[in-house]
């Protein structure tokens, strides 16, 4: 073992690992000696390689480490200096020169520049003493901590004048930065005084708003974390001269989205509301290094309560097992490796051991405060002084720490690289050890064996229970690194980009959200976690899924609840996976709507679709809690709402075929209307009364008429009233029947369309009405009449064989159904009913795209040519077969069957095209926003559009698209021939004489 207390002239020099690099050193050296002025340097550079001690020094750097030779000959008097004065005197004098030349330096690039060159001479310095065996561990790690430390200090102070130069601090912060109320806060292994050559030193950046002398309080949260970025480039920017420290920020609250320099304040109620447990053990080593060092040890008392738990909740020994399991993958599982090995995270590493103190540290430390210690040798020797630890186990534990981190440190003097894994050539591994002063590779090997294997066994027998069961997956989010497990489990689940979705997850343990604030919240989430990524990751595009997943957690307005469900109900978390992999027009919808999903909590949401009745219970019982008329709206809303995304996952899983889905929408619309209309009227009587001769009717048409809605169909309306014309409403401001309805239904259609948080009943097309847009919103039974039988067009005749009266005040619904009966049953000029229809038809298709198959509206052959057929079929027949007359399309064809007025073969032509059409429209309704487009469409979305052509849900669905499309056009295309015969295409156009 090398001698801990030697001094320089007794160093004990490990031999090259390279011999011939070694000689090309020397020769190099001794080059050095005709490059320098000063003549006491140039004879040591020439007399060094003839001393024995100073050549196997020479030797010993020169054959181990390029790094460290291109410091000792870029910096020969930094040698010098090692063996004159020591390293102890050395290092002092190069951080006090430091501390004196750079104290007032005003220039960054000059300040930079003096780190840089700085950091070569004493690193350099601390090697020698390192590989020498003349400093033990401690010292090493601690000159390098105070290199750290003297930096960040002066750069501190420089960032500061420069910020009061600038008028955002007052002079005092320049004068004291020990009292600025910036507080830096050394993290890991630099709090901790263990830096190794190549840390990062992690800090964490506060400011006390209520302590910096400033005269721009608003701007102090700009001005800090300018600076900070400003303190990172200033330590890791690499230079000419090379880079101090990289510089690591991801230590602080939420680093994912806080600032890089974040307030006294929201830490404090961060760290006392949010933090998850790693972060507690994380904060064992904080250390205040630079700024107000006073200020920093408040906050750490601050937080001594967070950290030292007198009692660990079940939820905090959980998140410390989570933790233990970040250092559970290893690269080759089974069996401890060298070659590759890495000496932090793998097995029987580094971390395990710190892991092995920090642990024990949270668990007991909370009542016993000895155990409140930063370094981890001292932690070993409080545990066992406890009887925490077996004192055999803590001292080979000590011994195996130091070990290691002598052998990391030799790794990382090879190239100055940030690693701790061995290396994968064997015979690289072999000058290692002659780098490390063993005397053959053989014995290194057996010493690395050992020891990991050692620290492998105790780590195993304080975690045992512990232990994750064979094939289980690694899936863990403590620290700010991607942990390698669960990259590689992200990847096997089929994550293309791991890294997002580890950041995701981090958010939510964070509380980022609302729905995540509290413990119990985000420990609910935290035990969903693993099985939550198992569902998403079976989706079509689980990094989509994901994302939209998260969106949906940002939205949600509380966790607690949902979360419980999702754990005692795990058919939920299919159900919200499934919709958010689907994608397209419904998953927007529920990550815009979070709440929606509070739908599916009714216990017979999955079941068979309720009829009417049942929904007027509910919506009654609904609306008996409305404290108003504006709260009555909202609650009608969601009450509507909720019933179209149950409609909609009812489609999405096929769990109801589409007639029962299009009849249980139009019975949810016209209940909701049943109970909207009387309360509008009430409301609107309170001031103008009501017509004691008259009331109000609303004519559905469109597919409200025929029972046939969708996610997303539009509400066709005829308004129809029967007060007299000379009439005045007996309320306190009496007004005529005209003005009297045309403001009510202005009323009842803004009560309908307004958008509100919870959304717009529906939209509203009166186009319909006599006259269409040009014609009075309210219109007289009287006029409606005559209209009808006077001056209607045939496309009018046609709306209305899919009206319903769906509200009416008194007999007025029979009195209208009786009228449209009666003019649907009028006898009418057959070629000009064909003419007419076929007119329109082509008229349409000129202004539609009809070549897009998705568009199955309007596609020749489509869902339109299929209802024309059914209306010509009532207009043409209905005076000799009123029994045809109804208001859906596909009751209409099969009674123009059983009277013989279409023939069976074309009535099941179009009645098995008709059925594809609804099946695929209402598909597409909820799917998509506007039109289908296959390629933004996702696989999940395009497998529900397949299963959605065939009639049968157990059926096999077509291959793809194609196959599908080509099926449509099959259908469209004996529809068409269908179309033809009974009404013909459409007459040519008649071209306009010219002149």
């Amino acid at each position: 073992m090398p001698r801990y207390d030697a001094k320089p002239a007794d160093a004990v020099w490990p031999r090259a690992g390279d011999p011939d690099r070694a000689r090309r050193g020397v020769e190099r050296w001794l080059e050095r000696a005709t490059e320098q002025s000063d003549p006491g340097l140039r004879d040591f550079i020439a007399a060094l390689p003839g001393d024995p001690r100073g050549r196997a020094l020479l030797e010993a750097v020169f054959g181990g480490s390029s790094y460290l030779t291109e410091l000792a000959l870029k910096t020969p008097a930094t040698v010098q200096r090692f063996l004159a004065d020591g390293p102890h005197a050395a290092v002092a004098a190069e951080l006090a020169a430091l501390r004196a030349d750079s104290a007032a330096e005003a220039d960054t690039t000059r300040l930079m520049q003096a780190f840089r060159l700085a950091k070569r001479r004493i690193a350099l310095l601390i090697a020698l003493a390192d590989i020498g065996g003349v400093w033990p561990l401690p010292q090493v790690t601690g000159a390098l901590s105070d290199l750290a430390e003297t930096t960040l200090d002066l750069a501190v102070a420089h960032l500061l004048a420069r910020a009061a130069a600038r008028g955002l601090l007052r002079p005092e912060a320049v004068a004291a930065p020990d009292s600025s109320g910036l507080i830096v806060l050394g993290m890991g292994k630099l709090g901790a005084r263990e830096l190794n050559y190549s840390s990062d030193v992690d800090l964490i950046i506060l400011y006390d708003a209520d302590k910096v002398p400033t005269d721009r309080p608003d701007d102090l949260g700009q001005t800090f974390s300018r600076m900070t970025r400003d303190l990172v480039r200033i330590m890791e920017e690499r230079t000419v001269d090379g880079y101090v420290f990289r510089t690591d920020l991801r230590l602080r609250p939420d680093p994912g989205a806080t600032p890089p320099a974040v307030s006294l304040a929201a830490a404090e109620s961060y760290y006392t509301s949010l933090a998850q447990s790693w972060e507690r053990a994380a904060m064992i080593k904080a250390r205040p290094v630079a700024g107000d060092r006073a200020a920093g040890d408040d906050f750490l008392g601050f937080l001594t309560p967070f950290i030292w738990r007198r009692n660990l909740d079940f939820a905090a020994i959980q998140d410390i097992h989570a933790i233990k399991r970040q250092i559970h993958h290893h690269h080759g599982h089974g069996a401890v490796a060298i070659e590759g090995h890495d000496l932090k995270l793998g097995r029987g590493g580094i971390r395990e051991i710190e892991f092995f103190v920090q642990m024990q540290q949270l668990i007991f430390g909370g009542r016993e405060p000895n155990l409140r210690l930063r370094g981890t040798v001292a932690g070993l020797a409080a545990l066992a002084e406890a009887g925490r630890v077996d004192r055999d186990t803590a001292a080979s534990l000590a011994e195996c720490y130091r070990f290691l981190r002598r052998v990391e440190h030799r790794i990382q003097m090879l190239e100055d690289h940030q690693t701790h894994a061995l290396p994968a050539d064997p015979r690289e591994v072999d000058a290692l050890g002659t780098f490390l002063g063993f005397p053959d590779a053989a014995s290194f090997r057996t010493t690395l064996t050992d020891t990991l294997r050692l620290v492998e066994s105790r780590y195993a027998e304080l975690f045992q229970e512990d232990r994750p069961p064979e094939g289980a997956v690694t899936l863990v989010f403590a620290g700010v690194d991607d942990h390698p497990g669960t990259v590689e489990t992200l990847q096997r689940l089929g994550f293309a980009r791991p890294s997002e979705a580890i950041g995701v997850v981090r958010g939510w343990l964070h509380g980022r959200y609302r729905a995540l604030r509290s413990e119990r919240a985000r420990g609910l989430i935290t035990g969903l976690v693993p099985r939550l990524l198992s569902i998403v990751g079976g989706t079509a595009d689980p990094d989509a899924t994901l994302q939209r997943l998260d969106g949906f957690l940002a939205r949600l307005p509380a966790g607690v609840q949902l979360f419980s469900l999702f754990n005692v109900n795990p058919d939920l978390l299919d159900l919200l996976t499934d919709i958010l992999g689907f994608g397209g027009r419904i998953a927007d919808y529920l990550t815009a709507h979070a709440g929606q999903l509070e739908a599916v909590l009714a216990p017979d949401f999955f079941s068979t679709l309720p009829g009417r009745e049942a929904l007027q219970e509910r919506l009654t019982a609904e609306l008996a809690t409305a404290r108003d008329f504006e709260d009555m709206l909202d609650v009608l809303r969601r009450w509507t709402n909720d019933q179209r995304f149950r409609a909609a996952v009812h489609i999405l899983r096929r769990l109801s075929e589409t007639p029962a889905c299009a009849a249980f929408l139009s019975d949810v619309t016209e209940v909701a209307l049943q109970a909207l209309v009387p309360r509008v009227e009430a409301e609107f009587a309170r001031r103008h009364g009501r017509f004691p001769q008259g009331g109000l009717a609303l004519l559905a048409m469109g597919k409200l008429g025929g029972r046939e809605m969708t996610i997303r169909s539009d509400l066709d309306l005829i308004m129809i009233h029967d007060a007299g014309a000379e009439q005045e409403s007996d309320g306190e401001k009496p007004i005529s029947p005209m003005v009297y309805y045309t403001r009510l239904i202005q009323r009842l259609v803004s009560a309908i369309t307004a958008p509100t948080a919870q959304g717009a009943l529906f939209e509203v097309d009166m186009r319909l009405r006599p006259s269409g847009n040009a014609g009075p919103l309210a219109t007289s039974l009287e006029a409606f009449t005559t209209y009808q039988r006077g001056d209607a067009w045939t496309w009018e005749h046609m709306a209305l064989t899919r009206a319903r009266v769906i509200h009416a005040d008194g007999p007025l619904s029979e009195r209208i159904e009786a009228e449209i009966r009666s003019l649907l049953a009028l006898p009418r000029d057959p070629d000009k009913l064909r003419r007419d229809i076929a007119e329109m038809r082509g008229r349409m298709a000129r202004q539609r795209d009809t070549g897009d198959i998705w568009n199955i509206k309007h596609f020749r052959g489509g869902l339109v040519d299929v209802e024309f057929i059914a209306q010509y079929l009532q207009l043409r027949h209905a005076a000799e077969h009123p029994e045809i007359l109804h208001q859906a399309t596909a009751e209409v064809l099969r009674r123009a069957e059983a009277a013989g007025i279409l023939p069976e073969d074309e009535a099941e032509t179009l009645l098995r095209a008709l059925a594809t059409w609804q099946r695929v429209q209402a598909f597409l309704r909820f799917a998509v926003e506007d039109r289908f487009d296959p390629a933004e469409a996702s696989d999940a979305m395009i497998r529900g559009l397949l299963r959605a052509v065939v009639e049968n849900a157990a059926a096999d669905p077509p291959e793809d698209l194609d196959a599908a499309a080509a099926g449509m056009r099959q259908q469209a295309a004996e529809v068409m021939a269908v179309f033809d015969r009974l009404i013909g295409p459409p007459p040519p156009r008649e071209e306009k004489a010219e002149g």
